[in-house]
């Protein structure tokens, strides 16, 4: 297995000890586990390409790996007595995910390859920017976090306005890519 293979399991293992974290309330440990796991997408990615690494276990697992880190935490999220991710949020998300999968494997049935286009990377960068702004939210607000310095006050103050703001663009771009993908796709669902 070469090494951008091993960056995507490691993802993949990261998310339990990041949802263990999470339930234990260690807010910024979780944060700060989400963060690396979320580079290790970004490096295996570069390394895969930089040196002809690119696997058919990397086309399908990466971009799994991914979903599988950031669902998990959308679904804390959602779960977290705060509410920092309205339920009905998630339901769009994922509704549009399992719709493009499906739509994959329809297409890969007949030996269409539907990539992902750029609506769709756009609405991945945004999610994996929203969410360690939703753990940052998270952290700051948890009792004890909440000494007076000028950081902290910051950080209070503003990053939910930021958290949502991804939020809320993330779930935009989430419809928009989904449109985008039917309206280029429209003829696997007339066969």
């Amino acid at each position: 297995m070469n090494l951008p293979n091993k960056l995507t399991l490691a993802r993949i293992i990261a998310v339990p000890f990041f949802v263990v974290l999470y339930m234990t309330e260690h807010f910024f440990l979780a944060l700060l586990l989400f963060i690396l796991a979320s580079l290790t997408d970004m490096l295996d990615g570069k390394i895969a390409r930089s040196r002809g690494l690119i696997t058919n276990f990397g086309k399908i697992m990466d971009p799994l790996a991914d979903k599988i880190l950031v669902y998990s935490a959308f679904c804390l999220l959602v779960a977290d007595k705060e509410h920092l991710v309205p339920a009905w949020m998630l339901a769009i998300i994922l509704a549009r995910e399992f719709l493009i999968a499906g739509m994959r494997t329809v297409a890969a049935s007949e030996g269409i390859v539907i990539a992902a286009d750029m609506s769709g990377k756009i609405k991945t960068v945004l999610q994996m920017i929203a969410v360690p702004l939703l753990l940052l939210t998270k952290a700051v607000s948890t009792p004890g976090n909440t000494s007076q310095n000028g950081l902290n006050l910051f950080l209070i103050n503003w990053i939910p306005t930021l958290s949502q703001i991804f939020l809320w663009a993330s779930l935009i771009m989430t419809v928009v890519s989904g449109v985008s993908y039917i309206a280029k796709n429209k003829d696997i669902f007339r066969q």
